[in-house]
């Protein structure tokens, strides 16, 4: 994961958009992952109030209907994978993968403090979380729903690829992510979507201004498709 071909300033530019126009962006730069690399289910966010989180995913898979079967990593190795280094954010990425996902949780009050203090931003898992009036203050949490108990949750396995509600995402990759969901950015589109989104901006504008005139028509939505079109 060294070498990246973008910095901490590119990442944090890209704070400025919701998930959707990060996803818009991602249709120009990387048409082939048109229909893949996002989450397709509604989730449960802690807090829909704070700003999109960015940041390289650190991956696990946890348990939590029964306890452990066998040899599970050890926590304090969760805790150094998952610690921000080489001034590039992470956000952790945890698939639980029970038949019934959600049955306890891996995240909650100390869970986010613990987390937000290693420079992890935020979690995106198809879990579930608790806590939700003491969580860390910042700490973004974006999970398939809210639970009381931890049950016998522990991880299973980490540094592996993980499935959450479709977004197919493995160590390293750059997750974007707000209360629409998530989504996997492309390591070479981190510093084209600028460019993309202003674009797409620019195209949009030509038909909201002409779709907010009093006495739009569906031929002036022709013109204006003409208009955006011209614009490169």
């Amino acid at each position: 994961m060294t070498n990246r071909p973008f910095t901490r300033a590119d990442l944090d530019v890209l704070r400025q958009w919701d998930t959707p126009t990060i996803c818009n962006g991602l249709e120009l730069v990387t048409p082939e992952r048109r229909a893949l690399g996002f989450t397709v289910s509604p989730m449960a966010i802690a807090n829909a109030k704070l700003p999109p989180i960015v940041g390289l995913a650190r991956t696990g898979l946890i348990r939590s209907k029964e306890p452990p079967r066998g040899p599970i990593p050890p926590r304090e190795d969760w805790y150094e994978y998952v610690e921000a280094t080489g001034g590039l954010p992470s956000i952790a990425v945890i698939q639980d993968i029970d038949a019934v996902p959600g049955f306890g949780c891996f995240w909650g009050e100390v869970q986010s403090t613990v987390h937000l203090a290693l420079g992890v931003e935020g979690c995106v898992t198809n879990g579930a979380f608790r806590d939700v009036d003491m969580l860390a203050p910042g700490f973004q949490i974006i999970g398939g729903g809210v639970v009381p108990s931890h049950a016998h949750v522990h991880m299973v396995a980490m540094r592996c690829q993980t499935n959450i509600f479709g977004m197919l995402c493995n160590d390293g990759d750059v997750v974007h992510a707000d209360y629409h969901g998530a989504v996997v950015i492309p390591d070479e589109a981190v510093t084209k979507l600028p460019a993309a989104i202003d674009l797409l901006v620019r195209r949009e504008k030509v038909i909201l201004d002409m779709a907010r005139e009093p006495g739009f028509t569906a031929a002036k939505m022709r013109a204006a498709l003409q208009k955006a079109g011209e614009i490169h």
